[in-house]
């Protein structure tokens, strides 16, 4: 059994190491030896030294300096995806797959420097504005690489990031751009929409609850509380190898319950009359459920004759049908209709943190942001206010 031996740093505190023994090089016959110190705690120690062993035991002795960029990234991605959600492991594939492994996949890690990085992270800042993104996963697998001593620095971390273009210049697209609806806009696309039953409803809830789409396709009629006036947003629907699956909410801040008003409740109630009579009418191989089991947005499958989820690109493609057929409307898209929420919560003098824990937002910046593209009528609202108080 290897020991866990105490030293004294410079510092004169404590700290712990391990020299082991990692077996033979299949490739050389040579004895293969690492030594870790630094360690703060004994048990600290101990917890690196397993996961040595078993990465040894599960990937065998290898010539680091021979690794390529893409063989570090399948023994990296091999222990992460087991630490991520189904969707997650699907968006880093894509990453990776799409940008990062053509860059950098054929290279030795040992080959790949500085300007190599600065150069790949130049190029994605041409043609995205998520380009840091892709960095911040590309470096996952150098820092990995730095862990397993396959190299010793890291050359992500001297890349300096580009500024965007729009950062720089003043755009006036960009100020044009239309982020939400105002109270009047809103008003209009609904009364636009309001024969369709469904889109009516699913529109409804968006722009009165803030709840984004996965969300919305989630729901179950048990979400929904109608004695105490709330809906319950702990679930979201996606879209993984051509599946639909749920899965609970990413963060804490996510799982909420939104008070919800009575009209709103009107309409629900009213949907679910009309969707137990679409039941009713078509052949389908599965009734209308219990209230845990039934989803509130469904559409039929010609193909199974049953009743499924929603799709998530229903609301798209619904949205795009009524712009073409109301061109008078100005054109926002899905998520804007949760940036709507924020916006009127806003002008209806809703504090920051209340909007903030309404849309379920982690990060309070996110919620800030929204707040600078406050409505036209909370802006005349605020110089009302200035000048009433100055009097002159």
């Amino acid at each position: 059994m290897t020991p866990i031996k105490d030293y004294k740093k410079k510092d004169g505190t404590t700290a712990y190491m391990f020299n082991v023994y990692l077996g033979k090089d299949p490739s050389t016959g040579k004895k293969k030896r690492t030594t870790r110190r630094g360690f703060k705690t004994k048990k600290e120690a101990k917890m690196a030294l397993s996961r040595l062993m078993v990465e040894a035991d599960e990937f065998g002795l290898r010539q680091n300096d021979q690794m390529t960029f893409q063989e570090v990234f399948e023994e990296w991605f091999k222990q992460h995806r087991r630490e991520v959600k189904p969707t997650t492991v699907y968006a880093l594939e894509s990453k990776f797959n799409r940008r990062i492994l053509p860059v950098f996949g054929p290279y030795k890690m040992k080959d790949i420097n500085r300007s190599h990085c600065q150069k790949a992270v130049n190029a994605w800042s041409e043609e995205l504005k998520t380009f840091n993104d892709y960095k911040i996963q590309a470096n996952q697998v150098f820092r990995y690489a730095m862990k397993m001593e396959i190299i010793k620095r890291n050359p992500m971390d001297y890349v300096t990031l580009p500024k965007l273009k729009h950062e720089m210049e003043y755009n006036t697209e960009l100020e044009e751009k239309k982020y939400y609806y105002t109270r009047e806009e809103l008003r209009s696309f609904l009364e636009s929409i309001q024969e369709d039953d469904m889109a009516y409803t699913m529109f409804r809830l968006l722009a009165f609850t803030g709840a984004r789409k996965g969300e919305l396709c989630a729901l179950h009629w048990s979400d929904v509380d109608f004695n105490h006036k709330k809906i319950s947003l702990k679930k979201t629907l996606i879209h993984t190898s051509g599946q639909k699956q749920l899965q609970t909410s990413k963060t804490k801040a996510s799982r909420r319950m939104v008070n919800v008003d009575d009209k709103t409740l009107a309409i629900l109630k009213k949907w679910r009359a009309k969707q137990r009579q679409r039941y009713l009418k078509l052949e389908i191989s599965v009734p209308f459920q219990s209230d845990e089991k039934q989803p509130i947005f469904t559409v039929y499958n010609h193909i199974r004759k049953d009743m499924d989820y929603c799709r998530l690109a229903y609301l798209n493609e619904k949205l795009e049908r009524v712009y073409q057929k109301n061109p008078e409307l100005p054109q926002i898209n899905v998520h804007a209709f949760r940036h709507t929420h924020a916006s009127l919560l806003f002008a209806a003098g809703a504090s920051i943190k209340d909007v903030q824990a309404r849309l379920g937002h982690t990060d309070i910046q996110t919620t800030m942001d929204i707040y600078t593209h406050v409505t036209d009528e909370a802006k005349e609202k605020t110089g009302e206010m200035f000048q009433k108080y100055m009097n002159f």
